[in-house]
Order: structure tokens, then sequence, then C-alpha cells
């Protein structure tokens, strides 16, 4: 189904106003936490950062510590009011694709939770693989396709909304032209439906960390059960 950028633009600044000015889910909890391990261990803070779809701008002041931090996303009104709220950082309206960064201006790209709603993944992955420096690293998540299929009941795509999935391999075979792979797990297993809902269940989670804390979740997430696809990869 087509949609138009300016109706896309639409539908990312009410998500973003309402899902993630105000309070982060668990799911983006677990992403900041990989992340900000993922960048500490390049044991570096003179990078430059640039995260593409950034949405309301909730990782950037965990990112500032780090390097020069440069944040992109479609959503334009909140871009404008996140700006007001996190100084030090250069915020960009727009299209990322169409945005002119300079060849091989980053050593880290972060882009969390946007590949499945851009229109030509290749492009998108192509694009991160350029303004990237040679060995320049990559930390990019994405929702896990056989659980939110299989475990989960998701809400209808809305118009202005790009959704395709992508599971392990094929996550794998988009990256691999540009990027090689350091590491690719799931993180926060959910669950909704069927008989993961019995571990993984949003109560059911809270009354088994009680008792064994994250163990249950941590063995889920290790067989491929997480919600999130999330790898660290480097430019080739």
């Amino acid at each position: 189904m087509d949609q138009p950028i300016g109706l896309q633009r639409d539908f990312w600044d009410a998500w973003n106003a309402s899902n993630r000015e105000h309070k982060l889910s668990e799911i983006s909890l677990d992403q900041r936490e990989v992340t900000l391990r993922w960048i500490a261990g390049l044991k570096r803070t003179d990078l430059d950062i640039i995260e593409v779809g950034c949405g309301a701008g909730w990782l950037c002041p965990s990112l500032k510590p780090f390097g020069r931090v440069t944040a992109t996303d479609l959503s334009e009104n909140v871009l404008a009011r996140v700006s007001q709220r996190v100084p030090d950082v250069r915020f960009i309206a727009g299209d990322f694709i169409t945005l002119g960064f300079a060849p091989a201006s980053f050593d880290l790209a972060i882009s969390l939770e946007v590949l499945s709603h851009v229109a030509d993944h290749d492009a998108f992955i192509a694009k991160l693989s350029g303004i990237l420096r040679p060995g320049g690293a990559l930390i990019l998540a994405t929702q896990n396709r056989p659980v939110l299929e299989r475990h989960n009941t998701v809400n209808e795509q809305q118009p202005g909304q790009l959704r395709r999935w992508f599971d392990r391999n094929e996550l794998k075979t988009l990256l691999d032209p540009y990027f090689e792979i350091q590491q690719l797990d799931t993180i926060t297993p959910m669950a909704s439906k069927g008989p993961m809902r019995l571990l993984a269940g949003r109560k059911v989670k809270r009354l088994i960390r009680a008792v064994a804390g994250k163990t249950v979740e941590r063995t889920l997430a290790r067989h491929g059960f997480g919600w999130t696809l999330i790898t660290l990869a480097h430019r080739r």
C-alpha cells in the first residue's frame, strides 16, 4: 500500500506524541540497556554518532557521554519539542533517505525499530553503511517477526504506517552485503496469545520475576523468543 511521506510524517508525529514523549515501554528500556552496553564496549568518548529514527529523542541524553550526537526523524513537530528539552544534540527532521549527510561522516549509527517502517529496506541499510566511516559500528533493533506473528496480538496497520517485520535470517541477509555482524540477539520476551503467554505474558512475567528474577526471560531470549532483534555490526 502506498504511503506518501507526508502521511507517514503525520502518523509518526501523533504516535510519538502519545507513546514516547511521556513514558518508555519495557521494550524501549531493554533496547536502551543493550545499546549503551555495546557502546561502552567500543571504549570511546569521541564518537560522531547518528541516531536514525530517534522519535521523541528518549535515547539521545544517554548517547551524549560517548561523543557528538546527531538525531533525525520524520516527526517534525515532536523534534521541535525535543530540541528544547535535550540540548547539545543536533536534531534534523526529514526523510533519512533524502537527507544530505556526507559520506563517511559518522563512527556509529543507531536505529531502533525503524527498519520495518521504511519503504526500501536495502536503500536504508546501504545509506547507513555509506554515512559510516570504514569499520564504523551499527546498532540496529527491529521487531522479531515470528514472535509478533505467532505469539502476540498486534494492532492493525494504520494509514501512514509502513510495516514489514523481519526474522533473524532475513535480517542477516539484508545486512550481509554492507556489514559484518558481531552480535545478533533477541531481547524482551513478550506474548499475548498462545502457550508462550504462560511464560512471557505481562502479568506472568511479573510473578516469575518476583520468584526467579529475570532468569526465565533471559532463557527465552537466548532461544529466540524476544520481541526485539538487536544487532551490533561493523561496516565492511
